[in-house]
């Protein structure tokens, strides 16, 4: 174990001995930082709240997650759970540890939406957030604080460059035509995926110590050894930035999708995008080949492409034929 991760295990012994009753909290935080809940509550910006504000939120939260499956590549640094059977593994995690993806996409999420916050309670309240996410990644055994403080700065860096960069972006996507604003869309997908790719490539030689893999099954009996040399995360990303990307350019092209609506007409759109946001993630899921090979990756990029668009423009366009845009 790299001896900059060490200092981290008392404080996670510190952590999970505070109590068994934590545990269940602690679930609840992580969960916050879950693909699940994003995509369960990423859609109810865009089709409840302000069409710009989530799919600014999608776009900024896809790729600080590409860029984090990039850099666990990179780094290929272990869990604790991993090198100790001394730290409880109270959560699943079968990719590389640093930086920890929760904490680093709870910066670029409520730190998105504490900028957008006028009031300062509430600034704070998503500050702590935060802060609980990488707190609770730390209590359930799978991942060092120098993983999640990596992911604060590595979040904080990216929050940065968008807030910075996105009345400028805007500007000059309004200079460029249709076809043009599209292949930009599909230009930011290739980037996270070439991104991964060549952390992937750069770290093929990687060879993981045994006892990682022992003391994994150990945590989890019966489940398949863990195989963090993956790149499912960074086509997982990719693949979603080009069909929200895509998406987002069409809808805006399009220009009739209102999110102003009657209480129950908002409710029926939730019930019908996310009934079709979970037949596309199980439904392709289950026909698609899995693995590690260059098809199923090639399968799994379609895949979330089409959740990506389905979020940003063909749910819409179903909401308008059902009439429930307003």
């Amino acid at each position: 174990m790299p001896p900059i991760l060490e200092w981290g295990l008392p404080i996670i012994s510190w952590l999970q001995g505070l109590g068994a009753w934590l545990t269940p909290v602690m679930k609840a935080l992580t969960f916050l930082g879950d693909e699940q809940f994003y995509l369960l509550i990423l859609p109810a910006f865009l089709w409840w709240i302000d069409i710009g504000l989530g799919i600014r939120i999608g776009l900024a939260l896809l790729l600080s997650a590409g860029i984090n499956g990039a850099l666990k590549l990179a780094f290929g640094l272990p869990r604790p759970f991993w090198v100790s059977d001394k730290i409880r593994a109270l959560s699943s995690g079968t990719t590389f540890g640093a930086p920890s993806g929760h904490s680093q996409n709870a910066v670029v999420l409520w730190g998105w939406l504490a900028t957008c916050m006028k009031k300062t309670w509430l600034r704070v309240v998503l500050i702590v957030l935060i802060a609980l996410i990488g707190i609770s990644r730390a209590y359930l055994g799978v991942h060092f604080p120098t993983d999640v403080l990596a992911g604060w700065a590595i979040g904080l860096l990216i929050l940065w460059l968008l807030t910075v960069l996105d009345k400028p972006m805007q500007r000059w996507l309004e200079t460029l035509k249709l076809g043009e604003r599209l292949l930009a869309a599909s230009s930011v997908s290739l980037f996270v995926l070439l991104l991964g790719v060549l952390s992937f490539w750069g770290s093929s030689n990687r060879i993981i110590p045994p006892e990682w893999i022992s003391h994994a099954a150990a945590a989890f009996p019966g489940s398949e050894p863990i195989n963090p040399q993956s790149l499912a995360d960074s086509v997982t990303a990719a693949g979603t930035l080009l069909g929200l990307g895509i998406g987002a350019v069409l809808l805006m092209d399009w220009g009739k999708f209102q999110v102003r609506a009657r209480f129950w007409v908002l409710g029926l759109r939730y019930v019908v995008g996310v009934a079709g946001l979970l037949a596309i993630y199980i439904g392709l899921g289950a026909i698609f080949p899995k693995g590690h090979t260059i098809l199923a990756y090639a399968f799994r990029y379609a895949r979330y492409a089409v959740l990506g668009l389905w979020v940003a423009y063909l749910a819409p366009r179903v909401f308008n034929l059902l009439r429930l845009n307003e």
